[in-house]
């Protein structure tokens, strides 16, 4: 059976707090697992969540702040140490290779694993597998950030009552999924176009084209919402979000469940995120992330 789910292992922005670690979001889609922005102490986080370095096929950095890729280091030694019997492909901005490498080699220990880099330096379609197509986009932060989406390809859904109008059934049903048809009745005469599952990670950023590219018909959006609405000018300067903007792009690009996360320390009351965020609008299913939180991607519709 197959389990897609985000795991959250941070939610803090530039200051850890007590309650908040710093940034990592790891999701499980099927039989891979893809690891987000890990920053300082990601690797404990994943003990404590019960996610193991074995589980790592892929590593996404949006941007190399601190916050967001100060864990790379203890991650990818961790991978090496553990002897992941498969590669480790990371993705990140092209323009920030030379912090990749000094991460990955900032301190001596044993390569058992080929950790593959693939930069990023333009939207579009980064790897395609049998369940995905992982796909970036540019975002608007002081330095170059990039955010990433998942789509899973369109299947088909099996019309019950169209393949008893078509005396379709036993065998025949299986044969007209892998031939397209039987005894002249097509695919589409008895089903119809089940839409893939859609994830879309985005953080650091001002509002922009990319964010609204990635939340498009979004299951799950994971979301920065550093601030509250009141201190909008402070998002706009330091590129960031607040819950209400964030709320509205997620409201406006029809998404399914919002994740808002990454905040500041300024804040006390994550619930005033969730009014702020509902006061924008949005209607779906709504997650103000804490640490250690397990969200479900939603069932396809």
């Amino acid at each position: 059976m197959s389990v897609r789910e985000l795991v959250v292992l941070g939610t803090a922005s530039q200051v850890p707090t007590r309650h908040r670690n710093h940034n990592g979001y790891f999701l499980r889609w099927d039989a891979e697992g893809i690891l987000f922005d890990p920053g300082e102490g990601t690797q404990r986080q994943m003990v404590r969540a019960g996610v193991a370095a074995h589980d790592l096929n892929r590593i996404c950095v949006t941007h190399f702040h601190g916050d967001h890729s100060l864990g790379l280091a203890g991650v990818i030694q961790r991978i090496n140490l553990d002897q992941v019997p498969h590669p480790v492909t990371a993705h990140f901005p092209r323009s920030g290779s030379h912090f990749f490498e000094r991460l990955r080699h900032s301190t001596a220990y044993r390569e058992t694993v080929g950790i593959t880099e693939a930069p990023v330096d333009a939207d579009g379609v980064l790897a395609t597998t049998s369940s995905y197509r992982l796909e970036s986009a540019k975002l608007s932060h002081p330095v170059e950030s990039y955010g990433y989406r998942l789509v899973e390809p369109d299947g088909r859904r099996m019309l019950p009552e169209r393949l008893a109008a078509h005396g379709v059934s036993g065998p025949d049903v299986g044969r007209i999924q892998r031939e397209g048809s039987v005894g002249g009745v097509s695919l589409d005469d008895v089903s119809e176009v089940r839409r893939g599952q859609r994830f879309a990670f985005v953080m650091d950023t001002r509002l922009c084209d990319g964010v609204h590219a990635l939340a498009d018909g979004a299951d799950l959006l994971v979301i920065e919402s550093t601030f509250l609405d009141e201190d909008e000018r402070l998002a706009v300067d330091h590129g960031h979000l607040t819950a209400g903007q964030a709320a509205r792009a997620a409201r406006d690009a029809g998404v399914r469940h919002l994740v808002l996360t990454h905040f500041s320390q300024r804040y006390a009351d994550p619930e005033e995120f969730e009014r702020q965020a509902r006061a924008a609008g949005f209607e779906g299913e709504l997650t103000v992330a804490h640490d250690l939180q397990r969200v479900p991607v939603p069932k396809r519709r």
